[in-house]
């Protein structure tokens, strides 16, 4: 099968998160045959629930999707590096590849902070592939929290 990246459909759902007032992060989840099974953005404020980051949303419906609460062979694109919580649902899932946009040095687990994927204790590590359309995630997320920033402001 030919590689083919999902982080525009995921960079729509960060957008689509934005609109909604989210924290403008999409996570998309593409089965082993290539069919995307799961898009989804940031809904915390929306469902008044910290867990309800884009990755966990498609993680679990994925595992709907598939009657499974693993994804062997899925591959995950998330447009901002994963924090720890969805890093570790990443590995409990068993998604087989992650590629993400955007580093994020304060909050994120996959390149820095936790690395919860360079734990003994972690059982499944995917393949990381990071830098995928960075500037687009990171410029979606500069614009939003300089718009809230703005807008805090003016009170």
């Amino acid at each position: 099968m030919v590689f083919k990246s999902q982080m525009n459909q995921a960079l729509e759902q960060a957008r689509a998160a934005a609109a909604r007032g989210e924290v403008p992060v999409g996570a998309v989840i593409v089965a082993p045959d290539g069919r995307v099974v799961a898009a989804e953005g940031n809904r915390t404020r929306e469902l008044n629930d910290p867990t309800a980051h884009a990755e966990i949303l498609a993680i679990r419906a994925a595992c709907a999707a598939a009657g499974s609460e693993r994804l062997p062979g899925h591959d995950l694109y998330v447009t901002l590096e994963p924090c720890p919580m969805c890093a570790a649902a990443i590995a409990f899932a068993r998604i087989e590849r992650l590629y993400y946009g955007a580093s994020d040095p304060k909050s994120g687990g996959v390149a820095h902070g936790a690395q919860i994927f360079d734990h003994a204790q972690t059982h499944h590590s995917p393949e990381v592939y990071d830098g995928i359309a960075a500037g687009d995630s990171a410029a979606l997320l500069r614009e939003f929290f300089q718009a809230r920033r703005e807008t805090a402001g003016d009170g």
